[in-house]
């Protein structure tokens, strides 16, 4: 049923909470795993100090997700992408021809201010698959 399960993570502990439904999902139905970060780019208008997720941090956190799926038995295939996470979680979606895309959900979206702010509301809207939210 799902023959590819696109998993997007980030640092937030949501996403480490998907992480067990993503691993029942895959056990139970074989599937495919793909886990992807997607580092956002910098807006031409928010000039920051702040430098962005470095390539390194990413590194750590696709290798600690991949050393984990690892333990439970379960093949991982890893991108790292950069640009806007809804549009380059739904783009990789469809180049992959995911059937399933989980993802981890901050709640951000149960207020007005939030909905138009949330990147999983955005996924909802524009994936080419289902999409699983794990609160």
């Amino acid at each position: 049923m799902f023959k590819t399960v696109l998993f997007p993570i980030d640092q937030s502990r949501e996403a480490r909470e998907a992480a067990d439904v993503v691993a029942n999902v895959v056990q139970k139905y074989g599937s495919r795993l793909v886990l992807l970060s997607v580092v956002e780019e910098p807006s031409a208008e928010a000039q920051t100090t702040d430098p962005m997720v470095s390539s390194e941090v990413v590194a750590k956190l696709l290798a600690n997700a991949q050393a984990l799926f690892s333990q439970l038995g379960i093949q991982v295939e890893v991108l790292e992408r950069q640009g806007k996470p809804a549009f380059t979680i739904c783009d990789v979606a469809d180049e992959i021809a995911a059937d399933l895309i989980i993802m981890g959900c901050r709640g951000l979206g149960l207020t007005e201010e939030g909905a138009t702010d949330s990147v999983t509301t955005r996924v909802i809207n524009l994936s080419p698959c289902p999409v699983l939210v794990v609160p």
